[in-house]
């Protein structure tokens, strides 16, 4: 492949897809991103963009310079129901021991920001994946209006009903965890969530967090536990959803009081067993269509960053040595299946955990978090905060 162009097809502009356009980019890739939405419009929630997707962007060279737009997340408080402090997690120290902070954003400012990065990216919206055909010289993506695209390799970025997926692993089953989440980011103030605020609250069966994100925004969350059917269809209202906090702390009455129902996003909670084999030839998947995880720690969209980062280094390693790409997609694969494994089970039990309604295992959790030692916490985040390249052949 020595003194060619490598074009990658990216299917998918979400989180993801988009970081996969920049690094991609970066190393010296052709790329295109195909999309099935029609228009790219603002994108609900927010999510937590942690150190280590800060320090993943910079072994290329990618500042998104989040300070410039986001809330810096220095704390972390764990509360009961009332708003009683259970524990508080201070990550400044953390943060500023590994050399990056983190950050509460918006789903849409970050996008924006991304959209920024990969600047004359060819973007084609309204384009729905089928499925892919591989042949020696490369791989050809079908949409369903007929189109088709053809690169040296795909990356399926597609999200949890991943496409490509699909075709890469056959029929499968979510993992349905048999609760509701709600989220949004509303403008609201209250004078018990100033700057750089974020709490997660503690109840049985069901969970609230929340985080000031800037601008006088609030990101908040909310979960209740309800069968599997329901929680994949809900059609509540917000009566029941401020019934559930019902003689909660009052900022968390206050923020879905502020919040209109038509802005308020549904969906169930749910992942997928860990899928060993990502791909094969010249196609490989991506964050959420790789491992989708609960978001109990919060990494979901810090994963398909790393995702990005690392595919990056190898592909842009295969094409230095003249080496086929399909090399560099192999080696992605291996590095980065540790590291998600753990964080997609570790999210899956922490969820469990946090979702009991036993009072035994309610009263254990909420003891472990009050008096665990701060050095075991402290190596526990630290795990997850920091990045480091693999080791690379």
């Amino acid at each position: 492949m020595a003194g060619k162009n490598i074009k990658a097809i990216v299917v998918g502009a979400g989180i993801g897809g988009l970081t996969a356009a920049a690094t991609l980019r970066k190393v010296g890739l052709d790329v295109e991103v195909y999309e099935r939405a029609r228009e790219l419009k603002p994108a609900g929630g927010a999510l937590s963009f942690m150190t280590n997707a800060v320090l993943a962007l910079r072994t290329l060279g990618i500042d998104l310079r989040m300070e410039d737009h986001a809330e810096i997340l220095e704390e972390l408080h764990f509360l009961t129901t009332e708003g009683k402090v259970i524990r508080t997690l201070h990550f400044k120290e953390l943060c500023d021991r590994l050399g990056a902070p983190s950050f509460g954003v918006s789903r849409t400012l970050l996008q924006q920001l991304l959209l920024k990065e990969i600047d004359d990216c060819p973007l084609t919206l309204g384009a729905v994946a089928t499925g892919y055909e591989q042949d020696a010289d490369g791989v050809t993506v079908r949409f369903r209006d007929g189109r088709e695209a053809r690169g040296d390799v795909l990356i399926g970025a597609d999200g949890f009903n991943s496409a490509i997926r699909a075709q890469v692993a056959g029929p499968e089953e979510s993992r349905e965890t048999g609760y509701v989440c709600w989220v949004a980011t509303p403008d609201f103030s209250h004078p018990r969530v100033p700057k750089q605020y974020g709490a997660h609250y503690w109840g049985r069966g069901k969970r609230f967090g929340i985080a000031n994100i800037g601008a006088g925004q609030v990101y908040w969350w909310g979960t209740k536990n309800m069968p599997v059917e329901q929680a994949r269809d809900w059609r509540g209202g917000k009566d029941e959803i401020l019934a559930t906090y019902t003689g909660w702390a009052p900022e968390v009455v206050a923020a879905v009081e502020a919040t209109p129902i038509e802005a308020i996003s549904a969906f169930p909670a749910r992942d997928r067993p860990f899928l060993e084999e990502w791909g094969d030839g010249p196609v490989t998947l991506l964050g959420d269509a790789a491992h989708p995880m609960m978001t109990s720690l919060g990494q979901g969209a810090c994963m398909a960053v790393e995702d990005a980062v690392v595919l990056a280094h190898h592909l842009r390693d295969a094409v230095a040595a003249g080496a086929d790409p399909r090399r560099g997609l192999r080696a992605y694969e291996a590095a980065r299946r540790p590291r998600t494994r753990k964080i997609v089970e570790g999210a899956h039990t922490l969820s469990f955990l946090e979702q009991t309604e036993q009072p035994l295992r309610i009263l254990g959790r909420d003891l472990f978090f009050r008096f665990a030692p701060a050095s075991v916490l402290d190596k526990t985040n630290s795990e997850y905060l920091d990045f480091t390249l693999e080791a690379r052949p």
